[in-house]
């Protein structure tokens, strides 16, 4: 296991270099100028574009350039908003933020889609599994602007049930309607992965093994039906964590959630580069960390798989 560790994150480390240089390359080689950006209609002087091209390394070959952000980001000095504040400090503000948005919403996946997968998958062919598919497939076809705006009309402001908007005060629970909205697409695509692995693996010849065994039923399910069938489920539980924290810009626009994908949006429109780069660059790190632990969990829920 801990070979296999050490040689995962040797790995993760060119890949997160190209990754980073793709990125640093795109961002970077989108048309317009940085400090024209900064300065806004008013124009800027001569003098201040080329102090602000030397100080940024603009001036400079693009590898070059993508050398002296990766020391930065290897020293955490992720450069400075137009504003002149500190994109570590930003990051610190809004980060805790989409963590929380984003748990949330990975808490609400496993506890909604899990159930749901599992009750259609055994009880296939019958009304609680065509409702269980009518309703995933119709939350999949809304699109999640829709789906926000009408959970924040009936469940926020018809009803009261919630916090219509977040603001400033982003706390637990005003973020559980966000995070509702934020999850349910993921709930939908959870419980039919569930469903078809269930099913697949109902006929499985372990399963028949334990039935003739005379294993409680309860058990079989519990222990060797829904364990192998969460492979597949923990794979994109994975994954959707590093894009629930990075995919959030249009759930946190509706309901104004000073988070991460709202302060990426923002910076694009303005044109600031260093904070679009250094805020996908720390997704980018948790994308990579997710899949590690996704690994590790399979040889837990599969002692078959070996880690080597």
């Amino acid at each position: 296991m801990g070979t296999y560790v050490l040689r995962r994150l040797l790995q993760m480390i060119p890949v997160f270099i190209l990754a980073t240089l793709l990125l640093y390359a795109m961002v970077y080689g989108l048309p317009g100028d940085a400090a024209a950006a900064m300065c806004g209609d008013r124009g800027c002087d001569p003098t201040f574009v080329k102090k602000f091209n030397e100080e940024h390394h603009l001036d400079e070959p693009l590898l070059v350039q993508y050398g002296y952000y990766l020391q930065g980001v290897l020293t955490l000095d992720f450069g400075e908003t137009f504003t002149g504040r500190p994109v570590l400090d930003v990051m610190g503000e809004t980060f805790p933020v989409t963590i929380r948005l984003a748990l949330i919403a990975w808490v609400l996946e496993i506890l909604i889609g899990v159930p749901i997968g599992l009750v259609a998958g055994l009880k296939r062919g019958t009304f609680l599994d065509t409702a269980a598919l009518l309703l995933t497939l119709l939350v999949i076809s809304i699109p999640v602007f829709v789906l926000g705006f009408l959970a924040q009309f009936y469940l926020g402001l018809r009803w009261g049930v919630f916090e219509p908007t977040v603001g400033g005060e982003a706390s637990w629970s005003n973020l559980l309607l966000p995070g509702l909205v934020l999850a349910a697409m993921s709930v939908a695509y959870i419980a039919r992965l569930m469903r078809t692995s269930i099913v697949e693996n109902k006929s499985a010849d372990y399963v028949k093994t334990a039935l003739a065994k005379g294993l409680p039923k309860h058990r079989i399910i519990g222990v060797h039906l829904l364990r192998n069938s969460l492979i597949p489920v923990v794979t994109f539980l994975g994954t959707d964590l590093g894009a629930l924290m990075g995919g959030a810009i249009v759930t946190e626009g509706i309901f104004n959630v000073p988070g991460v994908g709202n302060q990426i949006y923002r910076a694009i429109i303005a044109g600031e580069n260093a904070t679009v780069v250094s805020f996908v660059t720390v997704l980018i790190f948790v994308y990579l960390v997710a899949n590690l632990i996704v690994d590790l969990l399979y040889a837990v829920l599969d002692p078959r798989i070996r880690l080597d």
